[in-house]
């Protein structure tokens, strides 16, 4: 079984834009230890007092899975293991696991360490040693092992070994510049799986866009311990994704390294990593993304509907995701049907429907609507089309007016005149902008009918101009996201003018979120 190694609060923290407190640290820890990972590297107490907080705080954790683990060096040139103080300072988390790194590559040795090749395997050495007398387990990272090996092959495996014969638990091949390819990944590892005699890992970096490759390919090969972080994160590329690999050894390597129940999560803790870092998680990342499963062209939608197989490397269920249909001018007739289904409407056996829709649709694409992101706007274009629909408002019109203020501030002022169950309503707001404006206003206005509004915002709104070259007359298309707290729906609308465009995407945000309310749980 390989031992899965996440190092997502170390090494993922290392990622530009990417910082996680010490509450992010511990809830990112517990779900982690809910997928099955069975090592969580919190950090390097040496290095910054949050890292110290963690530890202490992390001795609370009751976790079922996972082990935390402290991160740091071999001890300095010159200095004994039992005075050096990151060496103590890994003891005193009171970690059970303590992974340590050290130089593998002769350059490094020399030219940053600048010490000698022999007080380098020296360091090495003690600095296991001494943790392991301590009662700890203890993984050795090898350092740029790979450069290292392509440059002294010998020098690179005699670190190794020091490590090894000091009584490391596993030795850690790291790809730390993540150049290596994935034939060259195979082959050392394998020589080294005759010289070393305890097990091997692998830690890969994704410069050369082959971490996961890598990682696969290195347990092929001999190692049965993998480092990674949740999502790739990670310093300049990121790190090997063990959302990538953990899925591809259950599944596909017959490896028993987290249950089916647990791998079941894997979307949902993607995710949740993803939201706690303040990320969007990426819809087209394999396995977890919101776009790994869904069939946009219209052969691969009929095929995915009669055989999933056909067009599905797994069961999305399987890592806790969906497939999906995504409607677009590639779509064809099953296509159509599938995702009507998804909202509850039967076009099954409608062909003339179907065909009229559909060419609706293309026609909309070929102005500039995009409905991949905006199923909400396509429910409600189905719903006119069967004659199934009644807007919950009526436009009479509507009014922006900007003003730019002396103490620098820019509102908007939007007038709404609209129809409710026979009644005509006049509102006025301030926004910070027209649509903020125009939304505070359909509030006002009809707000007094339906409750369920106070539940509805708008949580994202993203602007494209369609063709650049027509300059400030170009086409524009507004995306505007929404949610009330239970689930997120996504609106269109396209217009030479901008605030137009807003506003029809606002306007089926608005209706569609009222035609499915939120449904409240039971108080008893």
């Amino acid at each position: 079984m390989v031992t899965l190694y996440d190092t997502t609060l170390r090494d993922g923290t290392q990622r530009e834009g990417l910082s996680l407190s010490v509450e992010d640290k511990l809830r990112v820890a517990m779900r982690l230890d809910d997928l099955g990972v069975h090592y969580i590297e919190g950090g390097f107490p040496g290095s910054n007092p949050k890292d110290i907080e963690f530890f202490e705080r992390a001795r609370t954790l009751r976790l079922a899975n996972a082990t935390i683990t402290a991160f740091g060096a071999t001890r300095r040139k010159d200095v004994s293991a039992e005075e050096d103080e990151g060496l103590r300072a890994l003891l005193d988390t009171g970690c059970e696991a303590l992974c340590i790194f050290g130089k593998a590559w002769p350059v490094h040795v020399t030219e940053t360490l600048r010490t000698t090749l022999d007080e380098n395997l020296a360091m090495v050495r003690e600095s296991v040693a001494y943790l392991k007398a301590a009662g700890r387990t203890v993984f050795f990272d090898a350092e740029h092992f790979f450069d290292g090996y392509a440059d002294d092959p010998a020098y690179a495996t005699a670190v190794c070994v020091a490590a090894a014969e000091a009584g490391a638990d596993a030795v850690v091949l790291c790809d730390t510049n993540g150049g290596t390819l994935p034939h060259v990944v195979a082959r050392v590892v394998a020589e080294m799986a005759e010289r070393v005699s305890v097990p091997l890992g692998i830690h890969a970096h994704n410069d050369g866009g082959c971490a996961v490759g890598n990682s696969l390919i290195a347990v092929a090969s001999g190692c049965t311990h993998v480092q990674g972080t949740m999502n790739g994160y990670g310093e300049r590329a990121g790190n090997a994704d063990l959302t990538s690999i953990i899925p591809a050894l259950v599944l596909k390597m017959d490896d028993d390294c987290v249950s089916h129940d647990q791998l079941r999560l894997l979307t949902e803790v993607s995710h949740f990593v993803a939201e706690t870092a303040n990320l969007s998680p990426f819809p087209h990342q394999p396995y977890v993304g919101m776009s790994a499963f869904a069939h946009k062209g219209g052969v691969h939608a009929s095929a995915a509907a009669r055989l999933a197989a056909a067009y599905e490397h797994i069961d999305p269920a399987a890592v806790g995701n969906l497939a999906r249909v995504v409607i677009s001018e590639l779509a064809g007739r099953a296509s159509l049907t599938m995702k009507a289904a998804e909202m509850g409407i039967d076009l099954a056996g409608d062909a003339e429907t179907v065909s009229a829709v559909l060419d609706s649709i293309k026609e909309l694409e070929h102005r500039g609507y995009s409905f991949e992101a905006a199923d909400a706007s396509l429910e409600i274009l189905l719903r006119k089309r069967l004659g199934g629909y009644t807007p919950y408002f009526r436009l009479e019109s509507f009014r922006c007016i900007m003003e730019k203020r002396e103490d620098g501030r820019v509102m908007t002022e939007a007038t709404i005149k609209l129809h409710v169950e026979g009644h005509r309503f006049i509102a006025t707001a301030e926004g910070n902008g027209p649509v903020n404006a125009l939304d505070k206003a359909l509030r006002i206005a009809i707000g007094r009918y339906y409750p369920h509004l106070d539940d509805i915002e708008l949580t994202d709104f993203k602007v494209r101009v369609l063709d650049e070259k027509k300059g400030t007359g170009a086409v524009t298309r507004v995306l505007i996201e929404s949610a009330d707290g239970e689930k997120s729906w996504g609106t269109v609308g396209v217009s030479e003018n901008i605030i137009e465009a807003s506003w029809e995407a606002l306007v089926d945000s608005i209706d569609w979120g009222l035609s499915h309310p939120r449904q409240e749980s039971d108080p008893s």
